[in-house]
């Protein structure tokens, strides 16, 4: 199989048809091989039944239906799991991504990238509520994972086959992969993608998805920099922690020995106690992190490197 293409579907049922018809026209003249896998992500309209529909006419279109509204990262890992193509394309299904773009993804793969990432460089949304969250989202994911992207929210992306198999997807982790790709040493690059206008349905997303975001952004840099040193992290702020509580520790003594300041009545005192508690703590926790790291890797066999070629080895 050339291509998946993977779209999580949540009640569309008026843009399912002409969704298929858009991406039929946009693939028709390649010569690909082609799946269409539709993740009904449990939908409370009709989208079900056109899905059904769609498949019994289309042996390419293949459908996975969900038991619950699990969400847009595990309705789309969903996709990913089940996908047997060579390059995974995923898409949303409100037609605002235009399946003409596929070809364009595919080119760029096809110079030697793993990932290309669709930006969406003339957005039709809103500016206060939907376009200045994400101008500052991005800007702050790619300064944090060092990936630098314009639209890490664009769905529509392209991915190798291999470089999914290397991902996990979690919470709302799918607008991460190109810089959990990038970990593992994929190359990654950025085109720009058309988009359009909603034509039916209303948008599920919105402001309130920030706060998931920066959780999961919080993640993904735990996972990029510290997920086999934690000790690196939490050992370093204990350490800080705890030379501030000495700090403090020591100026509550010469304010005692030279300005005849009671301790007992010195906040300094209190400040000292929670500091080196504090510090404590964060380097029991930092060791804690250690052994779980080591029993996440070892119990699993799971490498913490990963290998593009081999070369003479049976």
């Amino acid at each position: 199989m050339d291509l998946s293409i993977v779209v999580p579907i949540y009640n569309e049922e008026d843009n399912i048809p002409i969704l298929h018809e858009r991406i039929s026209e946009a693939l028709i003249d390649t010569g690909l091989e082609y799946e269409l896998i539709l993740v009904d992500d449990g939908s409370s309209d009709n989208s079900y039944p056109a899905l059904k529909r769609l498949s019994s006419k289309d042996d390419r279109v293949k459908v996975i239906r969900l038991r619950r509204n699990f969400g847009q990262t595990a309705a789309m890992a969903a996709g990913f799991d089940s996908a047997s193509g060579r390059v995974v394309i995923p898409m949303d299904g409100d037609l605002q991504n235009d399946p003409l773009d596929i070809p364009l993804l595919l080119n760029r793969i096809d110079e030697g990238y793993d990932v290309v990432s669709g930006w969406r460089k003339d957005r039709k949304d809103t500016f206060v509520n939907r376009k200045l969250p994400s101008i500052l989202a991005n800007s702050i994911i790619s300064k944090m994972t060092g990936v630098h992207l314009h639209d890490y929210g664009c769905t529509l992306k392209a991915y190798r086959r291999e470089v999914l198999d290397d991902v996990n997807l979690y919470g709302e982790m799918h607008r991460f992969v190109p810089a959990l790709a990038h970990q593992v040493g994929a190359r990654v690059t950025e085109m720009p993608v058309r988009h359009h206008e909603r034509l039916h349905g209303k948008s599920k997303y919105g402001i309130s998805r920030t706060m998931k975001v920066i959780l999961d952004l919080m993640t993904v840099k735990f996972l990029l920099s510290y997920s086999t040193k934690p000790i690196q992290l939490f050992g370093r702020w204990g350490i800080y922690t705890l030379c501030a509580g000495f700090l403090s520790g020591a100026v509550t003594v010469y304010m005692k020995l030279f300005e005849n300041t009671s301790m007992n009545r010195n906040p300094l005192l209190i400040l000292t106690a929670f500091l080196l508690f504090m510090g404590v703590q964060f380097i029991v926790l930092g060791l804690l992190a250690e052994l779980s790291a080591r029993t996440y890797y070892e119990a699993q066999g799971k490498p913490i490197y990963n290998i593009k070629e081999k070369i003479n080895f049976v």
